[in-house]
């Protein structure tokens, strides 16, 4: 399996989300939308993945991330594209 990473600095996005427990709205490179809270980022096989609580996908990949949206009011930022 092919490792699977993204910038320093957006990893730090995701991080902060899941420090705060933010609820995001992750849009996936093939245009899905995942609604949840951002729980923590896991490692397997090689891969990173966002756990997120709420969510029927329970865990995506974050090389399959597009745009990550805070919907928590007053969150510290509010989006990131990938």
């Amino acid at each position: 399996m092919s490792e699977s990473r993204i910038a320093c600095d957006l990893h730090d996005y995701i991080e902060i989300a899941c420090l705060y427990g933010y609820r995001v709205r992750l849009t996936l490179k093939d245009q899905r939308i995942v609604e949840g809270r951002a729980l923590n980022v896991v490692t397997e096989e090689r891969r990173e993945f966002l756990l997120v609580e709420d969510s029927p996908a329970g865990k995506i990949a974050l090389d399959q991330l597009a745009k990550l949206q805070v919907i928590t009011p007053n969150a510290r930022f509010t989006e990131v594209i990938f």
